[in-house]
């Protein structure tokens, strides 16, 4: 097993409050239980649900409801693992910290800015489209202003102490459980008959628009690529787990619930959509597909209410992104494999690596307003399917380091993968499988080749790094 030498970093992350470089002050432990479970439940449900699933419906058709099962189950291998290294050894770093524990520092230093890099340009995407939200309703203000006004008060949020960011995304959490747990019982009340002014459909928008498959295999696999990219995010809670006062119990907890979660939330509200209304319905397309169904149950304002949730599920997710995208940053800093300056911590906060991303974001931002065409779309292009590069690097570690903690720590096993190594194997097939679909795909051929071009870059970085600091440990040594 390759381990970066002791001497290769000025700081370790050990799973308690992580030592700033030459900071002298530590990350605080400032979230609670109430957040972490919050953050959990409400990082399920993002804008890439209700927005992003129009596109897997008109693919996939009722079986849209299949894609989100399969993929789905994907997810919760992917955390059920992440859960176990997370619990065994938290840290602000997550999933970097366990790669370089596992296969090396050059796996640390790939992943971990490749993950940052993810979380920069998606703060960035997020803020234009609640930017596009506001714009529905104030057309006569220009997008950089309200992007400007979110960058403002999030960077802000995030520089104050992590109880503010937990905060926020408790209540932005909740709001979002409340609004798709309504739609869950509209829904359900609509297909049993009892809502007033419905009758109940059956099966008839399941089976009688084409059938249950009327795309096909392909469409089903247009479908799968969809959902998988929809469950982005869920990672964020093993990197603010680090931050509680029990981060063992806040990681447990959390994967503990990820099936039920996800079952009910994606798989569910999917089911609940092809079946009230057809999927072909112009409705979808036009509207969204939650908006379409408020809209034939007849509940009053319906677009308007989904368009706030909506900029709720967005403004949540640039506040998420801007705290994992800045703890990610600050981990790789402490480790040696970023500019040691920006390591520094304030207040229990990483203040400098929360501006560095935050700017970075902002950056992209203006990109997409200079250049939407060629620079903005190359960056969203080198970051299409990172989360792909993280789940692999999950994977493999998990595999390596599931063997270490049996050997020489037991007791940490808190939280187990099922089935290893078999559904550990099975995951990495379930990669392997999604990436070989996207290379079917011309436009999704494109982000995998950038993606991975990008990754070969910090792998190969991250291998100098690693050979001219074992160089340098072993010339100490003599």
């Amino acid at each position: 097993m390759n381990r970066t030498p002791s001497s290769a970093a000025p700081a370790r992350e050990h799973g308690d409050a992580v030592q700033g470089p030459g900071s002298g002050s530590t990350l605080s432990n400032g979230l609670k239980q109430r957040h972490l479970s919050m953050i959990a439940l409400g990082g399920v449900i993002g804008a890439g649900l209700f927005v992003g699933s129009r596109e897997g419906i008109a693919a996939a058709g009722p079986s849209i409801v299949l894609a989100y099962a399969v993929s789905g189950a994907l997810v919760m291998l992917i955390m059920r693992m992440l859960g176990e290294m997370a619990a065994a050894n938290p840290a602000s770093g997550s999933f970097s910290v366990h790669a370089e524990r596992s296969i090396g520092s050059w796996a640390g230093f790939t992943v971990g800015w490749m993950f940052t890099a993810l979380l920069c340009v998606a703060v960035a995407a997020e803020a234009l489209g609640a930017a596009d939200v506001m714009l529905q309703w104030f057309p006569g203000t220009e997008p950089w202003m309200w992007v400007l006004l979110f960058m403002v008060i999030f960077t802000g949020t995030n520089l104050t102490a992590v109880s503010n960011f937990g905060e926020f995304e408790f209540w932005f959490a909740a709001l979002k459980v409340a609004a798709i747990g309504i739609f869950l019982v509209l829904g359900l009340l609509a297909i049993f008959g009892v809502l007033p002014g419905t009758q109940a459909p059956g099966t008839s928008h399941l089976t009688g628009d084409g059938g249950f498959l009327p795309k096909g295999v392909d469409g089903l696999m247009v479908g799968l690529l969809a959902s998988v990219f929809a469950y982005g995010g869920l990672e964020t809670v093993t990197i603010a787990a680090a931050e509680s006062k029990d981060p063992v119990r806040g990681v447990a907890g959390a994967v503990r619930t990820a099936m039920w979660r996800i079952a009910l939330f994606y798989v569910g509200s999917m089911a609940i959509i092809v079946t009230v209304i057809p999927w072909s319905a112009p409705a979808i397309a036009k509207s969204g597909p939650y908006v379409a169904v408020l809209d034939y149950l007849k509940i009053p304002a319906a677009g308007q209410i989904m368009n706030v949730v909506i900029l709720i599920a967005l403004l949540s997710a640039v506040n998420a992104n801007l705290y994992g995208s800045s703890r990610m940053a600050y981990s790789l800093i402490s480790r040696g494999q970023g500019p040691a300056f920006l390591g520094k911590v304030s207040g229990g906060v990483p203040r400098r690596a929360v501006l560095l991303c935050a700017a970075f974001g902002f950056f992209a931002v203006l990109l997409s307003f200079l250049w939407p065409d060629t620079l903005f779309q190359w960056l969203l292009n080198m970051v299409g399917a990172a989360v792909l590069v993280v789940w692999g690097f999950i994977a493999t570690a998990q595999l390596r380091m599931r063997r270490t903690l049996e050997r020489e720590a037991p007791e940490k096993l808190v939280v187990k993968m099922w089935a290893f190594p078999v559904l550990t194997w099975v995951a990495l097939a379930g990669i392997v499988a999604v990436l070989l679909l996207m290379l079917r795909d011309e436009n999704q051929r494109i982000q995998l080749l950038f993606t991975g071009g990008f990754g070969v870059v910090l792998a190969v970085i991250g291998l100098v790094r690693q050979q001219s600091l074992g160089k340098g440990a072993d010339l100490a040594k003599k």
